[in-house]
């Protein structure tokens, strides 16, 4: 989805008012308040504008039809223009966030234009002069950072892509990626083959590119295929004015206060916080220092092995049955993010590895210190979506609450953490991070915020009683005016004597002490007349008011609003002093995700049987006992256990790559299930949790590859073979020695010859040139033939037991090779027709009478040993005649030859061309 659109630097919100009249049926005449928004909607093209009248937001013309149709809301009109009705429709403000998600699901950008000033001071200006009017955000679904709008599990980010020519086709892809809800920022450098890779890792929510970049030939098509895109000018991406914009944004004199990047990757970080700049319109929220990725420091994961395995969501596209929802114990948002992250980008530094295992070791050791940090962890917030919500102003009081129970969780994390014998390095830092916020910060909080706190803080009542001594004498005018009034009549009746002075209020004198005509000179003569000032007399009373009087009457109708301010400046108080220890609380925030995915890690292992890893730098892949970890979870779910399966990939004795395993066995049998549960184990070993095996010693993967299942790209015109070809062409040109590759069913779309043979070279490429760990299942029997001439590849099938005619599945996968695929069984146990089912029967016992598998062994035979050429050496297929013909003919130059010449060149064309026929 693309939305093309010009986000352009913000104008003050002032500079927009007008005249707030109702649109006339005049053709010709604009209304002041009509041509106020058409100016406020002519600086915003391409985004819907929430127009701000009292309660509602109005969209007009356009807009209104778009979001009448994507919300199902009424759509009216209002006045005409230009000779036209105006489509008109609104949303309520208190729900207007309801609205925006739904309309930013369905992939479009709202500009919110707010009322600037107060109507009374509009009014002041004329009686027909308007409230000033300005867009004070834009929203774009890579900018959200109310929890109505985000999903609290998933990070929401915005990525930047800048691209630098290079000779040859070596471009040079810079990307910078940001979270304004947690303040993350990182950035990466890559080649554009590794683009879609990183893209897929990233899985931003918007992104922003170039005209030029969008438009591209090679990559336009990759850019149009994400969710969100929005093309921008390149003045957004003008390397030359990277450094200094990065350097305004974070306040520091160089990009020496900033971590080292490269000039490209400074260029897409620019652009990023540049378009926050702009979106926020001001507001510019507090991000972290960009963090540089270096290359190679995860393994990388192309988008089909990623949606094959179900990383994150199933092929459904549901969070469900995925393995993140397998392993997700968390108990915190921000822990479930962070567990997310590491799912999306494995490591490749075994050390690393071995940190994030260590802790996770402390905690399967100690179950109470892990159930008792769990306890503590349920109570801290998400604190860095409520520090960035405040940065930009979106902030409540349930956000301060959020930061001071944040703070006052550390202490008991702390204190629980100190228990643990030598707390191993990663739980050694989360100690320091948790120490870091100011109690004293907490401790204000306490003080300020009442126990019941509002969503939005324009509701007021947040702040406690006692807090601010103004608070409590405006609520107490506001809420008890009736017994103040009263306690005022009963002191002035002793004061005076007069026991039947009243105090009372009319629309026209407002509050007056009021006594009767007897009693009135009392109170006009000294002393008492220095207190009581006359109004006014009438038959049978006298009317007076006081200076006291006075002012209680001008608190009493101020008391409300005079209250709700108070409160809204304590609000904005209390969040200058939080954002002013913004650093301390995200890093303590960041500690609290770390603990939370090391103990929810450890409570994965010790309830489902996970074993610690072994994560080296060898070549090594070796798994006993190993389940798949999805499966294993439904399985037990309904009260069924898992058949588990060993799997050794480990290079040979005197052998310096690793093998290939070649699985058969029928269908239904938990082929595939075994080659996805291997690299999900490989996946699990470098994130750094534990596994579901007995045993695992895992060489690290540079790069993981599956090519598992069937699916078609009909938008891409590519057919389900084409689709399987494509996915295998990139792990053949790309798989290295240290990639570990899951292949399934390669071939099975075509013609049996052709996919066999496809196959068969593929096994061979991979063996000989790729010499990467691999798993290759395949219902064609004949390529077992090859483990004659392969030394590394090694057969293996699922076992199967036959009884009275029918297939039992026992899951075990043994080395051997099956002459069977038992499709006809599989397809009996799928409902097909009994004559279908002896039909098919009666076709098979023919075509194994054909006995293919002496020509699968005599054709293995045949080939030479290591017959595929390395990929280094690989030389091109001799040209066909047609070629060669063609080669000859381009060789000649007309213009250059004498009548002789191309009469001699037109002889030698002609015996080629029968020497061809020959």
């Amino acid at each position: 989805m693309t939305i093309q659109q010009n986000i352009s630097a913000p104008a003050p919100p002032e500079a927009t008012s007008a005249t707030e009249t109702p649109a006339t049926d005049a053709p010709a005449r604009v209304t002041p308040m009509m041509e106020q928004y058409l100016e406020i909607k002519a600086g915003h093209p391409g985004l819907l504008l929430f127009y701000r009248m009292g309660d509602f937001y109005e969209l007009f013309f356009e807009d209104a039809e778009i979001a009448s149709k994507t919300l199902g809301i009424v759509l009216t009109k209002r006045g005409k223009h230009q000779g036209m009705d105006i489509p008109m429709c609104g949303v309520p403000v208190e729900r207007s966030e309801d609205y925006l998600h739904r309309l930013i699901n369905a992939g479009h950008r709202v500009a919110v234009c707010e009322q600037t000033e107060n109507p009374a001071a509009a009014r002041a200006r004329g009686n027909k002069s308007v409230v000033s009017r300005g867009v004070v955000r834009l929203v774009t679904p890579g900018t959200l950072t109310e929890d109505t709008l985000l999903d609290a599990k998933t990070n929401n980010y915005l990525l930047a892509i800048a691209r630098a020519r290079g000779s040859a086709g070596g471009d040079r892809i810079g990307l910078a990626w940001i979270d304004i809800s947690t303040s993350e920022f990182m950035v990466t450098e890559c080649s554009t083959a590794e683009l879609a890779a990183t893209l897929a890792r990233i899985n931003p929510n918007e992104v922003i590119v170039t005209d030029a970049l969008y438009g591209d030939a090679d990559l336009g098509a990759l850019l149009r295929e994400l969710p969100a895109v929005t093309p921008l000018t390149r003045d957004v991406f003008d390397g030359a004015t990277a450094e200094r914009r990065l350097c305004d944004y974070f306040a520091v004199a160089t990009m020496d206060g900033l971590s080292a990047m490269s000039r490209l990757e400074a260029t897409a970080a620019a652009a990023a916080v540049t378009y926050i700049d702009r979106t926020q319109v001001g507001k510019r929220p507090p991000l972290s220092p960009p963090s540089r990725e270096a290359a190679g420091t995860t393994m990388a994961i192309d988008p089909a092995t990623r949606a094959n395995l179900e990383l994150t969501r199933t092929l459904a596209g549901e969070r469900r049955g995925s393995l993140l929802d397998a392993i997700d114990c968390t108990v915190t948002a921000a822990g479930s993010r962070l567990l997310a992250q590491r799912l999306a980008a494995p490591l490749t530094d075994s050390a690393a590895i071995a940190r994030r295992l260590d802790a996770i070791a402390a905690f399967v050791a100690d179950s109470f210190a892990r159930d008792d940090i769990r306890t503590t962890l349920r109570a801290a917030p998400d604190m860095s979506r409520a520090l960035a919500r405040l940065s930009v102003g979106r902030g409540g009081p349930r956000d301060l609450a959020g930061l001071r129970d944040g703070i006052l969780a550390t202490d008991s994390a702390l204190a629980r953490l100190a228990q643990l014998d030598a707390p191993p390095p990663e739980i050694a830092s989360v100690m320091e991070a948790l120490r870091r916020p100011s109690r004293d910060l907490a401790r204000e909080f306490e003080r300020a915020l009442a126990e019941q706190l509002p969503l939005i803080k324009r509701d007021g009542g947040f702040v406690r009683e006692g807090y601010e001594p103004a608070l409590d004498e405006s609520r107490n005018l506001r809420d008890a005016s009736r017994l103040v009034v009263a306690a005022m009549q009963a002191r002035y009746a002793d004061d005076t004597g007069i026991k039947g002075l009243k105090i009372r209020h009319n629309n026209v004198l407002g509050y007056f002490v009021e006594v009767t005509a007897q009693h009135g000179d009392k109170l006009m003569t000294a002393p008492l007349n220095a207190t009581f000032i006359h109004r006014q007399t009438l038959a049978g009373q006298v009317r007076f008011t006081t200076a006291e009087l006075g002012e209680i009457e001008a608190k009493i109708a101020n008391a409300g609003d005079r209250a709700l301010n108070l409160e809204l400046e304590i609000f904005e108080r209390l969040s200058v002093i939080a954002l002013a220890a913004s650093d301390d609380l995200r890093a303590a925030a960041h500690a609290f995700a770390l603990l939370d995915v090391a103990t929810a890690l450890a409570k994965l292992a010790v309830d489902d049987n996970y074993v610690r890893p072994e994560v080296d730098g060898s070549l090594c892949f070796a798994v006993e006992g190993g389940r798949h970890p999805v499966v294993e979870a439904a399985l037990k779910r309904d009260g069924q256990p898992f058949i588990a399966n060993a799997c050794d990939l480990s290079p040979g004795p005197a052998q310096v790559s690793g093998q290939i395993w070649l699985i058969t066995g029928p269908n239904m049998a938990g082929k595939s299930t075994f080659l996805r549960q291997n690299a999900l184990i490989a996946l699990l070993a470098q994130i750094g949790s534990y596994v579901p095996a007995s045993r695992a010693r895992i060489g690290v993967v540079d790069r993981l590859f599956s090519r598992v299942g069937a699916a078609d790209d009909l938008a891409r015109g590519r057919s389900t073979f084409m689709v399987e070809m494509v996915e295998t062409a990139v792990i053949l040109n790309q798989a290295s020695e240290r990639s570990l590759v899951i292949l399934d069913e390669i071939g099975r779309g075509t013609a049996t010859f052709d996919g066999l043979s496809i196959a068969w070279a593929a096994i061979e490429h991979l063996h000989e040139s790729n010499r990467c760990r691999a798993l290759f299942a395949t219902h064609y029997h004949e390529l077992t033939a090859l483990s004659a001439k392969l030394p590394r590849m090694f057969n293996a099938t699922v076992r199967v037991k036959e009884w009275q005619g029918d297939v039992v599945f026992l899951h075990e996968v043994l080395p051997g090779s099956a002459d069977r695929s038992y499709g006809i069984q599989v397809a009996k146990l799928a409902g097909l027709p009994p004559a279908v089912i002896a039909r098919a029967k009666s076709v098979l016992a023919k075509l194994e009478a054909q006995d293919r598998g002496q020509t699968a062994r005599a054709l293995a035979d045949d080939l030479p040993l290591f017959a595929v050429p390395s990929r280094a050496a690989a030389e091109p297929a001799p040209p066909s005649e047609a070629e060669q013909l063609l080669e000859a003919v381009k060789a000649l130059h007309p213009d250059e030859m004498s009548p002789r010449e191309a009469l001699d060149a037109l002889y030698r064309l002609t015996t080629l061309a029968k020497e061809r026929k020959t």
